[in-house]
């Protein structure tokens, strides 16, 4: 397989809209047109078109994208594209202009393009700050990480300036209001700098890699690694983006860490959503994502960066009171007080904590049932103490109301136990505490056991719903572990194709709920080879599972390719590449996979992958092992029936030359007489039959292998049939006594009267090549309850036994010295007739001598009037 070698990228950027990339970017583009390249133009805006008299457009596709495919097919030198950051419409094959571009580079075409600084995604908060304009539209680092070349088109921030007060920008995406806000000189000032750092930067990574390549010392000793810690809060993203940012500069790896501690274990809806969108972001700027369990965040963070040799950490700081600070303390500081060598890099948000006051695992939570039952159980204690609290001292009732909230902590959740420590301690007060039916206390020490009550009540309501959480974690990834576990385990002891693809579906519709198809290529193309009950083939988008297959990337559903399509097409590869498309189909369309899910789904896509791969080598295995055996059937055929073929074509060429030669004699000197040319011609007869016997033989055994034999069935006298195969042999016999023992009233056999006569001449045949001096042939046959056995048996000196097995095999032939040659194909081809038939054939040697060859055939059902 040729590997496609990736086009090359010029990026055109520029620091605000009006700086004229676009133009020096068709000026480039129109040099390398006048040398006689093939130029095509695709997006460019109207206001540039008069640059376009050499280079041919190429309009938007039907859907608002590019025409990739077109592109593609013109086959062109260069292709031009503007606006790169732009969002297609809905339907288009990618979201996302640049995603197009990415494709062009794949397929190997060299590509210009053009981009202002801040539509990057790792700067939008920077030019934010600057101008106070979010850019909604942006490119992720990457496209310009990968530009073989990058321009900077810069202009004085003054004269464009100048150029937007005199009309001449257009800056479609900002309002009247936000184009004036936007333009201003110390904004385009700031702009200009962030370009000019960024385009300093990659100038500078094409240096450090000149000198690596020329291996020059530089100051590169110990490389960079950086980790960005998020969480569910907004901060994150910004988070993610300024640590993209630094390990760009910093040429650094880098790696995106959410903790995700029993607190933590539960998030809501919003919480989860926003967590997953962070995560996507961070994969899209190519950053490494890993999630990490722990109880403690500051510590399982710390491990973790220890472990992986980690040199800087960015974390973030949301504003909070100090109380709060000092409630549940500070992970930023413990962090930094714990940190060692490893840099910390701190960014705040004004915005606070999502959450003030109580963690949201220690809210109430659950169904209102579970409070319900909270409450039932407090007053149940409470039944249960009053009756015997005069007996007791009131502080050991209290234990009766733990006991309570450790059983809520444990069957009903946090949420329950904290009401049920709550109500303990008012029903304890109410009721159990002088004076009684009132919340009044005479004895102050009460006040002590009542706060002992409630706090021990929720420090246990705590623990227990903590160690409930982790073992709900638990079971989750025990869950997903058996998942994989009962995939791989089921997939290893599959065999065939078939049995591999229908349990890869029954197992993905256990953990996601889905449907799913599996397409593999047939003949250059994808086609569905499986799919579950329901899911329909026409569903199925040919362009989005080529586009996976080709590119070994995920498609359609939650993915920037074909996102519209309500599959998502997950490509099955191993080391050497695709090996097929699994589609997979929600059962609800609003339910989008969780990074979990998505991780287990590139899982079983693996094992999947390699579980079909191997089942695809394994038939290509038995397919050579197949090619080789047909090759050695090829060899012992020729080999086999060369010496059969000459013997007879000798014979026959000696006989017709001498008669020719008798014929060229004088009739005063003849050179034979009439008897020796009777004679010549009686052995050119047989040695022709026995010719026309060999590639008969030949031709019925093709069409045994290629199930080309159709049976045309017919009442047949078995007598008559016997009688037929003697004079097809008349000569062939000529001298060997013939005994037959047929009874009067044989019924007839239910079979096809030519291949029955043929089976007879073969079996017959075989027996006059052993028969020896006075011996003769034994033909016999008699009733049985529902068939009819017919015995050919000969004097010969019998078939050793350990031939007896192997006897009716293709090619093989009792290895007598000096015994009779042949094809081995005479016996191979009775059986294969005869069990076509539905009847059995058997070799066994009889006591006297010999060898006997006895078939069965099953009677015909004829009337009985006929047979009378």
């Amino acid at each position: 397989m040729i590997e496609t070698v990736p086009g090359k990228l010029k990026l055109f950027l520029g620091y605000a809209p009006g700086v004229g990339k676009t133009n020096a970017m068709l000026e480039a583009a129109q040099q390398r047109a006048q040398v006689g390249e093939r130029v095509l133009v695709s997006g460019v805006q109207p206001l540039n078109a008069e640059m376009l008299p050499r280079m041919k457009n190429i309009p938007l596709a039907a859907d608002g994208g590019l025409d990739v495919t077109g592109l593609l097919a013109a086959k062109p030198d260069l292709i031009v594209v503007d606006d790169i950051h732009a969002e297609n419409p809905a339907g288009a094959r990618h979201p996302r202009r640049y995603q197009d571009v990415q494709e062009l580079l794949e397929s190997g075409q060299d590509v210009f393009a053009a981009l202002d600084v801040q539509h990057l995604e790792s700067l939008i908060d920077d030019v934010y700050a600057i101008t106070g304009y979010r850019e909604p539209l942006t490119v992720p680092d990457e496209v310009i990480d990968k530009a073989a070349v990058i321009e900077l088109v810069d202009l004085p921030p003054e004269e464009l300036l100048q150029r937007f007060r005199a009309g001449r920008v257009a800056a479609p995406e900002l309002s009247l209001s936000g184009a004036e806000k936007f333009f201003r000189l110390g904004n385009l000032i700031a702009l200009r700098e962030l370009a000019l750092r960024r385009a300093a930067g990659r100038v500078e990574a094409q240096m450090r890699a000149y000198m690596r390549s020329k291996d020059i010392s530089g100051p590169w000793a110990a490389g960079e690694r950086i980790m960005v810690c998020v969480s569910s809060h907004p901060l994150s993203e910004r988070l993610v983006r300024a640590g993209r940012r630094l390990a760009g500069d910093l040429k650094a790896d880098w790696v995106v860490v959410y903790v995700e501690t029993p607190e933590r274990a539960r998030f809501s809806a919003t919480h989860a959503q926003r967590l997953a969108a962070t995560l996507r972001l961070a994969e899209q700027l190519g950053a490494r994502v890993e999630r990490v369990s722990g109880r403690n965040v500051p510590e399982a963070i710390l491990t973790y960066a220890r472990q992986n040799n980690i040199t800087k950490l960015i974390i973030g700081s949301p504003a909070r009171p100090r109380w709060q600070k000092f409630l549940y303390g500070s992970v930023v500081e413990e962090i930094i007080r714990h940190s060692g060598s490893i840099g910390v890099y701190v960014l705040s948000d004004e915005r606070g904590p999502l959450q003030p006051g109580l963690p949201e695992t220690w809210r109430p939570q659950g169904h209102w049932l579970r409070y319900l039952w909270a409450i039932l159980l407090v007053a149940l204690i409470t039944l249960i103490s009053y009756p015997i609290h005069l007996r007791l001292e009131p502080t050991n009732l209290a234990m009766f109301y733990l006991l309570g909230v450790l059983a809520a902590a444990i069957y009903l959740g946090r949420g329950p136990a904290l009401l049920t420590a709550l109500l303990g301690v008012l029903s304890f007060d109410f009721f159990l505490i002088e004076p009684r039916f009132s919340l009044s206390v005479e004895d102050t020490q009460y006040l002590l056991t009542f706060l002992a009550l409630f706090v021990v009540g929720t420090v246990v309501s705590g623990l227990a719903g903590t160690v409930r959480d982790q073992v709900e974690s638990s079971q989750r990834r025990e869950a997903q572990t058996s998942a994989l576990y009962a995939l791989s385990r089921d997939l290893t002891i599959q065999l065939d194709l078939p049995a591999v693809m229908q349990t890869v579906l029954d197992q993905v519709g256990i953990p996601f709920g889905r449907q799913a198809a599996i397409l593999l290529p047939t003949d250059g193309k994808l086609t569905v080879r499986a799919s579950s009950p329901g899911f329909a083939e026409d569903d199925v988008s040919l362009e989005a599972a080529e586009w996976a297959f080709k590119h070994g990337q995920p498609s359609g559903r939650g993915t920037n390719t074909l996102p519209q399509i309500p599959i998502r097409f997950q490509p099955l590869r191993t080391g050497q590449g695709a090996v097929g498309v699994l589609a997979v189909r929600p059962s609800d369309s609003a339910h989008f996979l969780s990074p979990d899910q998505r991780q287990l789904l590139e899982a079983y896509s693996g094992l999947a992958a390699l579980a079909i791969e191997r089942v695809l080598l394994a038939e290509e295995v038995n397919q050579t092992r197949l090619t080789q055996e047909t090759e050695k059937l090829q060899t012992a055929l020729l080999n086999s029936i060369s010496h059969d073929l000459r013997t007879p074509l000798a014979v026959i060429t000696g006989a017709l030359s001498s008669l020719h030669e008798a014929e060229e004699s004088t009739p005063d000197a003849p050179l034979m007489d009439h008897a020796t040319r009777l004679e010549l011609i009686d052995n050119g007869w047989s040695e022709a039959e026995r010719l026309n016997r060999l590639v008969g033989n030949l031709l019925d055994m093709t069409r045994l292998e290629a199930g080309a034999l159709h049976l045309r069935r017919s009442a047949i006298d078995v007598e008559e049939a016997i009688g037929a195969a003697l004079d097809r042999l008349h000569s062939r016999l000529k001298g060997i006594p013939i005994e037959t023992h047929i009874p009067a009233g044989l019924p007839p056999v239910s079979a096809d009267a030519l291949l029955l006569e043929q089976v007879l001449v073969n079996l017959l045949d075989n027996a006059a090549k052993y028969t020896e001096g006075n011996g003769a042939i034994g033909i016999s046959a008699r009733a049985l309850p529902e068939a009819v056995e017919i015995c050919v048996a000969d004097h010969g000196p019998g078939i050793p036994p350990e031939d007896l097995e192997r006897i009716f095999d293709k090619f093989y032939r009792v290895q007598a010295k000096g015994g009779p040659q042949g094809t081995g194909l005479g016996l191979s081809i009775c059986k294969g007739i005869i069990e076509a038939h539905g009847g059995q054939i058997t070799a066994r040697n009889r006591p006297e001598g010999g060898a006997e060859f006895a078939f069965t055939l099953p009677q015909a059902d004829v009337p009985r009037e006929r047979m009378m």
